[in-house]
This record gives C-alpha cells, structure tokens and sequence, in this order.
C-alpha cells in the first residue's frame, strides 16, 4: 500500500458495464480521486500487475471469472482493499465475497453518494491512505478563501457566486494543488450536467470567467495559472 498523503487517492473501477463504468469515473473523479477503470476480470489483473491502488471497487457478475473469483486470487498476493457491487442481495452471496476477502459489499442500484460513503469509511481505515487536508480545509488565494468542505469561494465576508460548473473546476484544481491538470481532464470531469458544451475550448472561457472571481489582475494571473502545454494549476499562498 503507497504511503503517499498528499496524492488522492487511486481507485480502479472494475465492471463490465462502459456506460456505469464512466458515470462512476466521473463521478469519483468530481469528488477528488484519481480512477483508472478495467472492463473486466483479465484487464483488471492485468493493470494490477503495473500500478498500485488505494481501492477496487468490483463488479461481481462479469464475463469469465466473476468479481468474487478474482477478489479470491488477488487476496493470494495484495491486500488493496475491494467493493463488491453485486445486484444481487441474496445472504449467500455477500457471504462468499466477504469469505473472498472483499472489505465490503454495495447491492445494485445504488446511490453514487452512497457509493462515496463506503468508499470513504473503507479508506478511512487503511493507514495513510486519505490526502491529510487539516491544513488545507481553508485556501487562501490572495483575498480570496476556497473552503475545500464547502466548496465555496468568498472575498472576505462576501461570498462569490458560482455556477455548477466553477464548483466542479474548483474542487479538480483543488484536490491537484500546485500541479498541472490537463484541459482533456478538465472537460472531461467538469461536463457532467453543466453548460460546458463538447468543445474543450469552451474549458478555457470558463477559466477566464473563473480568474474574474478570484484574480486581481485576471490578465496576469497569480493563483490560476495555464501551464503551457500542460492545462491549468491552482496555486495557493
């Protein structure tokens, strides 16, 4: 298990489903973690044997070996901790995926809140795993505090208005401090149910209206940087 606290932590969502497989992804990666995803029990295996996670979250009914099966083999020889999603709810079944050495189990359909929840509790008891964020609940950004909890901005005792779309680059450029985060990413994540259209262009308008809410001087920015080549960073006092 890395020892890394101020990286998100790394999920691998595993399911045969490609249309709930992103809806999670970006789901997840809206509230702050990073997500690599496998179609199925032989890719899954496959990835595992290159990167190192922080949690699986895993489909139990998949073509080939099932989600249980695969939990069982990865037991012999890792000990990331495993989310069992299983549309069956039957006793039987989170009897065998507990036994397999899954840490918990979640019955579709579920609420992605709900989702987010078990995932949270389960990382909460893997050591060093969580992003400390004690020191990092409040971000100064000149005049500007980004409450990371909240998700809100305020000048002062003013608070600044956002749109759907601002929280979500926010909470990106916040949980990627001082780091560059690509455009493609930003789009990606960002689209959800927001205004932003299919042109990634459209990310860097949001941008600038963005750096009108927290910059001084927007022309010459200071805390919402572009990366040339690389995206956008947020970078703090």
């Amino acid at each position: 298990m890395r020892n890394i606290r101020s990286v998100p932590p790394h999920l691998l969502v595993v399911d045969d489903d490609e249309r709930l497989r992103g809806l999670l992804k970006r789901y997840l990666e809206q509230e702050g973690f990073l997500v690599a995803e496998a179609h199925d029990g032989a890719s899954a295996m496959q990835i595992l044997t290159g990167l190192e996670f922080d949690l699986i979250v895993m489909d139990v009914m998949m073509p080939g070996e099932s989600g249980i099966e695969i939990t069982r083999k990865l037991r012999n020889s890792i000990d990331t901790p495993i989310l069992l999603l299983t549309a069956k709810g039957e006793t039987e079944n989170r009897i065998d995926g507990l036994e397999a050495g899954a840490d918990d189990y979640l019955s579709k359909p579920f609420e992605p809140k709900e989702l987010l929840l078990r995932i949270n509790a389960i990382l909460r008891r893997v050591p060093n795993v969580m992003p400390d964020l004690s020191a990092d609940k409040m971000i100064s950004l000149g005049q500007v505090q980004y409450d990371v909890e909240r998700g809100e901005l305020a000048r002062g005792e003013q608070m600044i208005g956002l749109t759907d779309t601002e929280v979500n680059l926010m909470r990106i450029l916040a949980a990627s401090l001082r780091e560059p985060v690509p455009r493609s990413r930003l789009f990606s994540d960002a689209d959800g149910e927001s205004e932003i259209s299919n042109q990634q262009r459209t990310i860097d308008v949001q941008i600038a209206r963005l750096r009108r809410k927290i910059e001084e001087d927007p022309r010459h920015p200071r805390y919402l940087k572009t990366v040339r080549g690389e995206g956008y960073m947020l970078v703090p006092d």
